[in-house]
């Protein structure tokens, strides 16, 4: 789909990262208008805009008058984004105050609204600040949680510009579900990827996860406007625009991490492939090889059960969903899947058919979704944020009427 796009660009240090996420946009045939603000064009040039967009670009609405450009801009755009959006464009467009091209332009957008912030970690954290986001988010406006790390100068905080391709595929969500922003308000809790069980210092046991459909659970929550706390077991994958990631290793950690973030939270989706097992004792050194010899057997603990100590405590309001991930054939799949439901105490079970070549590390997905009310939902093979974006829409209903 070619959309028409309004990227804003706020006058920060970040505002050159702005160039990737224009490069993202027209190589994938939409049609981009940069609108910079004057303090924007102090880090990158208006050339640079104009040849990147292959558009006009101007800051004030006195270029090209006769086209009212103020208005319509905002009018025809399909999707706005401002990336970095600073602690004053951000007071700015909260206050409704209009003195340049982009602020005009956030006035008469009736489209989706991308803010991505970037700034210091005090002025992100600034009660002015807090409350203007609340604000924003409050009419609608998807204001991205800024990402943690190394900002101008020493500095390392909260308040980095997420990676302009998680950018890019949040913008890209939010162009596809239109304003809806129908998880605005809601805590969603998350895990992913695969964890390892120690079994000496250089060896573990572990699963095929690649995390890629928790993945896409945090990432198509956040673009419905969810606060997103994300627990993710050995990531290699970039951490989600507006999402809060906790890293973890083994099955305790992800336990103990998803437990606590999982308190007063609105839905809890568990991606995750914990292992079912670890070795029943850990090998200080390396254990070696002797020519000849048989190697001792390993001994196999059992691993704590998150999904049903989960579904054990949550309140009535929350939505518990887990998975089932199958080897078997698709009736059997289905009944041990049924059996699972009701001993996790779980609202939702996502039934899908794992292997070496399925669905681990592939970006597309299938699976039936049974509910604990009887109901049995079938989804074809898709992208793995269809999909989640599918099982969303299953869970907002569930939510709706709790």
């Amino acid at each position: 789909m070619t959309a028409r796009v309004v990227l804003g660009v706020g006058g920060g240090i970040a505002a050159y990262k702005a160039a990737e996420l224009l490069r993202l946009f027209t190589e994938s045939g939409h049609r981009v208008r940069v609108i910079p603000t004057a303090s924007a064009l102090r880090f990158v040039g208006a050339p640079t805009w104009a040849a990147l967009s292959r558009e006009p670009v101007a800051d004030d609405v006195w270029a090209d008058a006769h086209e009212v450009p103020h208005v319509r801009l905002g009018k025809e755009a399909d999707l706005v984004v401002v990336a970095p959006a600073t602690a004053d464009l951000i007071a700015k467009a909260a206050h409704g105050l209009a003195d340049d091209l982009l602020t005009n332009t956030l006035l008469t957008a009736r489209c989706p609204v991308v803010l991505a912030p970037a700034m210091h970690t005090e002025m992100w954290e600034h009660p002015a600040t807090q409350a203007n986001v609340a604000l924003l988010r409050s009419r609608g406006v998807l204001v991205i949680e800024p990402a943690s790390g190394r900002l101008t100068g020493s500095d390392t905080g909260k308040g980095r510009l997420p990676d302009p391709t998680e950018i890019f595929a949040y913008a890209r969500r939010a162009l596809r579900r239109g304003a809806a922003a129908d998880l605005a308000g809601r805590h969603v809790v998350v895990t992913a990827g695969g964890t390892r069980e120690p079994l000496d210092p250089v060896r573990f046991l572990g699963n095929r996860s690649s995390g890629k459909q928790g993945y896409a659970f945090a990432r198509t929550a956040a673009a419905r406007g969810a606060r997103v706390t994300l627990v993710s077991a050995n990531p290699t994958l970039p951490a989600p625009a507006g999402v809060d990631v906790v890293v973890v290793g083994t099955t305790e950690e992800l336990r103990k991490a998803t437990v606590e973030a999982a308190a007063g939270a609105d839905a809890v989706v568990m991606a995750a492939a914990p292992a079912d097992f670890r070795p029943a004792s850990y090998a200080a050194e390396k254990i070696k090889k002797v020519p000849g010899a048989e190697p001792a057997p390993i001994a196999l603990a059992l691993n704590p059960d998150i999904a049903a100590e989960l579904g054990g405590r949550k309140p009535a309001s929350q939505v518990l969903v887990v998975f089932a991930a199958e080897t078997v054939g698709s009736d059997e799949a289905l009944a041990n899947a049924r059996k699972k439901l009701a001993v996790k105490k779980a609202d939702l079970i996502v039934v899908n058919q794992v292997g070496a070549d399925k669905v681990f590390g592939s970006d597309a997905n299938a699976a039936t979704v049974l509910g604990a009310d009887g109901t049995e939902t079938d989804f074809p093979q898709q992208p793995k944020e269809d999909l989640a974006d599918a099982v969303w829409d299953l869970v907002t209903k569930r939510l709706s009427t709790s």
